[in-house]
């Protein structure tokens, strides 16, 4: 009769043991990206624009001018807005006060996009668009990171001649309110086809390339290498940690306190990029999440009622399928996954 309880007794800890040694292994693997069903219908569009405002998620741009498209995420369905005066894409969209700004576009056919040259408004509230302040002519590009922090605008690096060649390292701020630009200390790498993000008082930018169709290299030279800008001291770093899957036209969101990267191109061919990545500046460590249902670039990330939100982009290198899909993680998730 003692032996087999002495045998269950021995095996009972072991196995409570692997269980909890098994969990904490896995632990970030319980946030999973979920399809999302809307109503209505989105226009497909990629290199455009992903915000979200409130309960709100805005579309807007890409290649062709096109209708903003809005998903209202408590009905769960999609409604058409007014389209841009002039075609928008290759730009990290931000929402300030009661406008979500445009700054650090492309216009025009590939390979020769041109960089707008000023900023542009969109007004959810009236449903308007509005030609903003000039960007000065010698500091005009496309394919930026762009980030708001308090009134000022900070764009980042970004490319002045398309994917033909023109990759530069450049930071600006404009302020919002005095509507005046000052240049800032060069990045340490030269980058396009990325975005940024702001944790506590530092700008980061995270993935993207050095295009350059002119020397056969368009999708080839990744930037694995993540840059910090200190906005207390004004001065740039580098993290000694690279991002672990380098890949251009990365969604990039800061999700509280730290990093995310999700989806992306590079030069393999199809599919886009999936991988969700997220790094921990405390731990200085990354950590690698399931990856998206439908890999995808050239698109962004939102948060709103409790999740991550992405939608649209292009689902292989370059600009076609072009996605009308919806996912969303689990906020809490993200967070205790880390």
């Amino acid at each position: 009769m003692s032996r087999p309880f002495s045998r269950y007794y021995v095996r009972l800890p072991l196995s409570l043991w692997c269980g909890l040694l098994l969990v904490l292994f896995n632990q970030h693997a319980t946030a999973q990206w979920q399809a999302f069903s809307a109503s209505g219908e989105m226009h497909p569009r990629h290199e455009a624009g992903l915000v979200v405002v409130e309960k709100n998620l805005y579309l807007l741009g890409g290649r062709r001018i096109q209708p903003l498209d809005m998903l209202a995420l408590d009905s769960g369905k999609w409604m058409t807005r007014a389209a841009p005066p002039i075609e928008l894409h290759h730009f990290q969209p931000v929402f300030w006060q009661d406008r979500i700004i445009i700054a650090g576009a492309l216009t025009g056919p590939y390979p020769g996009e041109k960089p707008v040259p000023n900023i542009y408004f969109y007004f959810p509230a009236r449903d308007s668009w509005q030609k903003g302040p000039e960007i000065p002519e010698s500091r005009r590009r496309g394919a930026a990171g762009v980030v708001i922090v308090g009134d000022v605008l900070y764009l980042i690096a970004g490319t002045t001649n398309g994917h033909i060649s023109g990759y530069v390292n450049w930071l600006d701020a404009f302020d919002l309110k005095k509507h005046t630009w000052q240049q800032l200390p060069d990045a340490p790498h030269s980058r396009d086809h990325f975005q940024a993000a702001v944790i506590g008082n530092k700008l980061y930018a995270a993935g993207g390339r050095q295009t350059s169709q002119a020397t056969k290299e368009v999708f080839t030279r990744l930037i694995p290498q993540i840059d910090v800008f200190d906005l207390q001291t004004n001065r740039w770093s580098v993290l000694p940690q690279l991002l672990p899957t380098p890949r251009a036209g990365n969604s990039t969101l800061a999700v509280n306190g730290k990093l995310l990267v999700v989806g992306g191109e590079s030069q393999r061919k199809s599919p886009a990029h999936n991988e969700t990545e997220v790094y921990d500046p405390e731990n200085q460590k990354w950590l690698s999440l399931p990856g998206l249902l439908q890999g995808r670039h050239g698109s962004g990330l939102g948060i709103a009622d409790g999740y991550i939100w992405t939608a649209s982009g292009s689902g292989a290198r370059g600009g076609k399928p072009e996605l009308n899909s919806v996912e969303r993680m689990p906020l809490p998730e993200i967070v205790n996954g880390l």
